[in-house]
C-alpha cells in the first residue's frame, strides 16, 4: 500500500471514480492514479466534464458573448452569479479551454476587467474601456491570472501583464510600523495595510503554481518562496507573533470553491504542488487528517451555495472535491 494511504480510514478513490461527477473523475485518474492525458480512460472522461454535470449547466445559463446575466455586472453587483464567478467555478471544475464559449469568456473578462494600462483586473469597468485603474483589486487580479492560465492562456500578452502586476505590487507585511502608500496601495487598507492579506498572497501563489516550471522565471520563483514562508511562518492558520493562537476559525472549515477566501486544504494543496514538505505544515495536516470520517471521505463544512448560478455539492454532507483536495494533499506530501 502507498505510504499515504495509511492515513486514511478507508480508501475512498473508487467512490471518487463513480461517474456522476466527470470532473472529479477526471482528476482522481491523473493525479491519484497518475494516468498519463493520452490515456482513453482519461481522454473520454475529460470530453464528459463538458456534457455532464455542474459544468454544462452552469454553461447552459450564458449569454451571447460569454457572459452571464447584465454583462457589467462582472463581479460584485451580482456576488458568486456574475460572469468572473462562473469564470473560476469553470476553471475549478476543469472545464476545456479549446471551447469556443470558454474562449468567449476569456475574452470578455479581458476586455471588460482587466485595466490595459497596468495589466491588474478592476470589479468595476472604466468607460474608457476596460477595467477602472482605482477599482483594481489583488485578489481578483490573481484569481483571473489562474483562471486564465488554467484556460490556455498564459503565454498571451495580458495575461504575461497580470503577471508582471502581481510580481511588483506583492507585498508580504506582517504587523510592519506602517501600512504602503501610494496608487494601489492607498484605497485598500484591509487587502495592504500593516499586515498583508492572506488571501492575496494565497490567490496569487495559486496563480503561480500553475505556470509551467519551464516557464517560471527566478522573479516568479522569489516570489513563491516569499509568499510560501508568509504563509509557513503563520503554520498557515495561526498567528506568526503568538503561534498557539488561530488567526481565523473559519480557515479550518473546508470549502468548495473558495472563491475570494481560502482554507488550510487549500493552502496545503498549493503548498504541496510547489513541493513543500515543511514540518511547520504539519498542524495543519494534522487537522486536515482529523476531518475525515469513518469512510475515509471529507465533508463539506462551508459554501456559497444558492448564491451560484448552479449549486456544487450539499454543505454538511461528504464532498468529493473535498475528498480528492485532501488526497492529493496527502500523496504529494508522504507519497
Amino acid at each position: 500500500m502507498e505510504k499515504w494511504k495509511n492515513f486514511l480510514n478507508e480508501d475512498p478513490t473508487d467512490w471518487l471514480l463513480v461517474e456522476d461527477n466527470p470532473s472529479v473523475r477526471y482528476y482522481t485518474l491523473v493525479d491519484l492514479l497518475e494516468k498519463p492525458e493520452n490515456n482513453f480512460e482519461v481522454k473520454m472522461t475529460k470530453e464528459k466534464v463538458m456534457q455532464r454535470g455542474v459544468v454544462p449547466k452552469i454553461l447552459a445559463k450564458q449569454e451571447n458573448g460569454g457572459y452571464w446575466g447584465v454583462p457589467e455586472d462582472y463581479y460584485i453587483r451580482s456576488k458568486y452569479k456574475g460572469t468572473s464567478w462562473q469564470f473560476i467555478i469553470l476553471a475549478e471544475l476543469g472545464a476545456d479551454g479549446t471551447d469556443q464559449r470558454i474562449k468567449d469568456t476569456c475574452e470578455f473578462i479581458l476586455k471588460n476587467a482587466q485595466d490595459p494600462q497596468s495589466g491588474a483586473f478592476s470589479y468595476l469597468s472604466s468607460k474608457k474601456g476596460g477595467g477602472d485603474p482605482k477599482k483594481i483589486l489583488p485578489c481578483f487580479t490573481a484569481n483571473m491570472v489562474w483562471s486564465l492560465i488554467r484556460f490556455g492562456y498564459f503565454k498571451d500578452i495580458r495575461v504575461q501583464k497580470g503577471i508582471e502586476w502581481l510580481l511588483k505590487h506583492q507585498r508580504f507585511d506582517d504587523m510592519i510600523d506602517e501600512a504602503p502608500e501610494g496608487w494601489p496601495y492607498e484605497r485598500w487598507e484591509k487587502c495592504w495595510g500593516r499586515h498583508t492579506c492572506h488571501s492575496i498572497i494565497v490567490k496569487a501563489l495559486k496563480a503561480f503554481s500553475e505556470i509551467p516550471e519551464h516557464e517560471k522565471t527566478s522573479e516568479i520563483d522569489d516570489y513563491i518562496n516569499m509568499g510560501s514562508e508568509f504563509m509557513l511562518k503563520h503554520h498557515i492558520y495561526k498567528r506568526s507573533h503568538d503561534l498557539s493562537r488561530i488567526a481565523d476559525e473559519k480557515w479550518l472549515d473546508l470549502g468548495f470553491p473558495l472563491m475570494w477566501d481560502f482554507d488550510i486544504l487549500e493552502v496545503l494543496g498549493i503548498l504541496t504542488s510547489l513541493g513543500y514538505k515543511d514540518n511547520r505544515m504539519q498542524d495543519a495536516l494534522d487537522i486536515l487528517v482529523s476531518k475525515q470520517d469513518e469512510d475515509g471521505k471529507w465533508k463539506l463544512d462551508r459554501t456559497f451555495n444558492g448564491r451560484f448560478q448552479v449549486n456544487i455539492e450539499r454543505k454538511g454532507k461528504q464532498s468529493k472535491w473535498i475528498t480528492l483536495n485532501a488526497l492529493r494533499v496527502l500523496k504529494r506530501y508522504y507519497g
